[in-house]
């Protein structure tokens, strides 16, 4: 007998969300293999519950927070504003549920009632799970990223 599908509720976080938060933040920044500080990890929280610069929604099943999302809008030299999805992650236990696929939904929805003239986001090559998901629901323009570390 199949299980019944729990619905996904798409969330601003809030205080009570913080340790949940965290816990899957910390998981993500694991995956790419980079370690934060405290206070990074704190200014970043700071930051989305202000909501001003950039911002972060959740997915919750069953009232449990297992997906995160941060994002944040930049202006673009040719054309309106554009929306940048700078991380996404699920708690392993949920994929294949729907949520990240919700989470950029919500986004998508959110850049457009903001004017964006386009929602984008990078992930590794090596990320065929997320990859797979991508591909159902955007475009792979092809373009490379380089990078050069200031700090």
């Amino acid at each position: 007998m199949q299980a019944a599908r729990m619905s996904i509720e798409i969330v601003r976080l809030t205080e009570a969300d913080h340790a949940a938060w965290k816990a899957l933040f910390h998981a993500y920044i694991a995956f790419y293999k980079r370690t934060l500080t405290q206070t990074e990890y704190d200014r970043s929280w700071s930051a989305f519950r202000d909501g001003t610069r950039i911002h972060a929604l959740g997915a919750k099943l069953d009232g449990r927070l297992v997906g995160i999302t941060h994002f944040f809008i930049h202006a673009n030299t040719s054309g309106p504003d554009v929306c940048y999805l700078q991380d996404l992650f699920t708690d392993e236990a949920a994929r294949g549920r729907g949520v990240a696929r919700a989470l950029i939904m919500a986004v998508r929805d959110w850049a457009k009632e903001q004017g964006c003239a386009r929602l984008y986001w990078l992930t590794h090559e090596t990320n065929a799970t997320a990859r797979a998901l991508y591909d159902k629901v955007a475009e792979n323009r092809g373009f490379i990223r380089y990078q050069i570390e200031l700090g």
